[in-house]
């Protein structure tokens, strides 16, 4: 079973392996992938280069082998839509399972995504919720869950796809738009990012105008 994990990573801090180390044990993921994103369909372009957001990714995962970088939107020109990313991985997995993970706000927010019902016929929803955060729903995507909710990981094994799971994480209140604005006040990224990122960014002046 595939974990997906997409993102701009802009940069990648220790709340996004920390999510991505649960996910890993609790839903006993054969490997995660990072899947950086390369243009943004509803947000402004990064501000890292795609270059530069993989080598921070590289180093951030170095040494852990169940942690994957798949690079196919970096290579891909155009809006980065994950429906298309996850049918090119479904299209190389076969009947693997694939799990696509979300952040809550994510999920409450999934109906403004391109052809977004067509995500879940492609992988699971594994949704990473922080308790006693607010997961409100409505409408189709209300209807959507409550037609597809499943309460243990291991139903997740039984289809490649078709399934949504609410998973609770220890979600870090840490966010890479914090890290910039932060950085650009003098900050220091220490502790809120792996060292060698940091380090990385240090060289290469990155978030200080």
């Amino acid at each position: 079973m595939i974990g997906v994990f997409g993102g701009t990573f802009d940069p990648v801090h220790n709340g996004h392996l920390r999510i991505a180390l649960e996910l890993r044990q609790q839903l006993g993921l054969d490997e995660l992938r990072f899947v950086p994103c390369r243009q943004p369909p509803h947000r402004p372009m990064p501000y890292a280069s795609a270059e530069q957001r993989l080598a921070m990714l590289q180093l951030a995962v170095a040494g852990q082998s169940e942690f994957v970088i798949d690079e196919r939107e970096l290579r891909r020109e155009g809006p980065s839509f994950m429906v298309d990313t996850l049918a090119s991985i479904r299209t190389e997995e076969q009947d693997t399972p694939l799990c696509l993970v979300l952040g809550g706000d994510a999920f409450v927010g999934l109906a403004g995504w391109h052809r977004w019902r067509q995500l879940i016929d492609l992988a699971h929803l594994v949704i990473a919720h922080r308790p006693g955060t607010p997961f409100i729903l409505e409408g189709e995507l209300l209807e959507l869950y409550q037609q597809r909710q499943v309460d243990n990981a291991a139903s997740l094994r039984e289809a490649p796809a078709g399934h949504i799971l609410l998973c609770p994480v220890t979600q870090l209140d840490i966010s890479s738009t914090a890290i910039r604005e932060h950085l650009r006040e003098g900050g220091s990224g220490r502790y809120l990012l792996p060292d060698d990122v940091w380090m990385y960014m240090q060289q290469q002046h990155l978030y200080i105008e």
